[in-house]
């Protein structure tokens, strides 16, 4: 760290923030690899979008016999 001093004010901006996003998206990614890295929400709505679809053809045969 001895030479971060002599470097120019933007120099010392730019590799601070490179270094504080690459920390961010390390613990990002590194957490979403411990928990699975499934989006629930998504699962959910795939999981209603499934059922809606498969309820779809007896509501319409339904309303085609009366």
């Amino acid at each position: 760290m001895a030479g971060f001093g002599s470097l120019a004010p933007k120099t010392k901006n730019l590799v601070v923030a490179g270094g504080l996003t690459g920390f961010v998206f390390g613990v990002y990614f590194y957490t979403m690899r411990a928990v699975g890295g499934s989006d629930e929400l998504q699962v959910a709505i795939d999981k209603f979008e499934s059922k809606k679809v498969s309820n779809e053809p007896d509501s319409n045969l339904a309303s085609k016999i009366s």
